[in-house]
């Protein structure tokens, strides 16, 4: 076999493919051979299928499948002998003109770049922190009281109010023409909880068992229902029930049913200040994972392969039309979806993927067996079965590999955290649950 290699511009190359055309044709002779065996046709017994028949109904396909196999296996075998590193599949195209009793082909491809990592020391992080502090364990165990909190019918003449529910009928026009989405009955709400427009709820606060009020309502312009943004309508309510809450005092009761064996309210706030330590340590991690990334990004000089782009960018469309399945969009699979709209996301992605993988490589940043064995156990106390969790995910290569891709992540995070210039931040928790 002949190969040639050019280099054309940056990443791209191009690899001129050479076959015997008697090897060709003998691997398509000896796989009809095998396939008349077995073939199946009317008027013939298995096995005894005549070979001009076999080769009139498989030889245009046996002889695609052989030229992609040989193919395959002359590209695969030049590029190892020439060392090059390919970068998503390459463009195969018949060379007209070729030797006699030859076939050639061209194959077009992109290799991995080179990646000239910056000088880290110079890169700028800003590095945040938070704490769990008595005022987010009481707002947790607000939450929790919510979650396990129980309604009574107000007495007849009582005004709705903060925290109640209230059950109410309601219709909405727009110059006197009601609209989708416009009208309900029975429907309840919690006034105060921002389940409605603050100009809704305001109108409701206050009202009886009984009555009905019409007022005007301004739709913001960046409300979600786009027929109606910006727009002005007026609603008639009629208000049938109004329903006081009742929370759970915080006890033992309250503990012991959030599964404390000793039910005390000290062990409860312990429990919730473990959990939230555990959710602020993965979001500032997170946080400055992100931040580290986009540090290194910018110190970093290469050439991104157009290949590796427009695979992820289909990867990203594809997650996107699975997202609208889930939500029962009809025809998600078939949605048009521009991929202008992923192109610089996939370039970061692809970007990232280069530049860490390179800053492992120089630096032996590999996860090690101890470090995937911690972060499993660590993710799984989160968990009411630990060890069972723990298990399922050793039981598993593909999400192996996911816990790996993410410790080796962090090793990175540590790594750039010790060398380049780092800005600390505290951080609100509630600032830092929010985003």
């Amino acid at each position: 076999m002949a190969v040639t290699v050019e280099t054309l511009e940056k990443l791209e190359r191009r690899i001129t493919l050479t076959l015997p055309a008697d090897t060709i044709n003998n691997e398509v002779q000896s796989r009809l051979k095998r396939l008349a065996r077995t073939v199946k046709a009317d008027g013939f017994r298995p096995g005894k299928v005549p070979m001009s028949v076999v080769t009139q109904r498989y030889g245009y396909s046996v002889h695609y499948e052989v030229m992609n196999d040989k193919v395959g296996q002359a590209f695969e075998q030049a590029t190892n002998e020439a060392k090059l590193r390919v970068a998503g599949q390459p463009r195969i195209t018949e060379k007209e003109n070729a030797p006699e009793g030859q076939v050639a082909f061209d194959a077009t491809f992109e290799v991995y770049p080179e990646v000239k990592l910056g000088d880290i020391s110079t890169a700028e992080v800003e590095r945040i922190s938070a704490e769990v502090t008595d005022a987010a364990i009481d707002k947790t165990l607000d939450i929790l009281r919510k979650q396990r909190r129980t309604f009574a019918q107000r007495a007849q003449g009582d005004a709705a109010g903060e925290g109640d529910r209230v059950t109410i009928d309601f219709e909405g026009k727009i110059d006197g023409v009601p609209f989708d989405g416009g009208k309900a009955e029975g429907f309840q709400f919690i006034i105060g909880e921002g389940q409605m427009l603050e100009q809704f709820e305001k109108a409701v606060r206050g009202m009886k068992a009984g009555e009905s009020k019409t007022f005007p309502l301004q739709f913001p312009e960046d409300y979600q229902g786009k027929d109606v943004a910006g727009k002005e309508a007026d609603f008639l309510v009629t208000l049938s029930k109004i329903e006081a809450q009742n929370l759970p005092e915080v006890n033992e009761a309250l503990a012991k049913s959030l599964g404390i064996p000793d039910g005390t309210v000290e062990s409860l706030r312990a429990d919730i200040k473990k959990n939230l330590e555990r959710e602020v340590k993965f979001r500032v991690l997170a946080r400055n994972k992100a931040a580290v990334m986009d540090a290194v990004a910018k110190t970093a000089e290469l050439d991104l392969p157009t290949a590796l782009v427009a695979n992820e960018t289909a990867r990203m469309i594809e997650s996107a039309r699975a997202d609208l399945k889930k939500r029962g969009i009809k025809d998600a699979d078939k949605a048009p979806i521009p991929e202008e709209i992923f192109k610089p996301q996939a370039e970061r992605r692809v970007r990232l993927g280069l530049v860490v993988a390179e800053l492992v490589r120089a630096n032996n940043l590999q996860a090690k067996p101890e470090q995937l064995q911690a972060h499993i156990e660590e993710m799984a106390q989160s968990y009411e079965k630990p060890a069972e969790v723990v298990r399922w995910y050793l039981s598993d290569r593909e999400r192996m590999a996911e816990v790996e891709g993410v410790v080796i992540e962090n090793n990175v995070t540590e790594f750039v955290l010790g060398k380049a210039k780092v800005t600390d931040k505290a951080v609100p928790f509630d600032e830092l649950m929010a985003g």
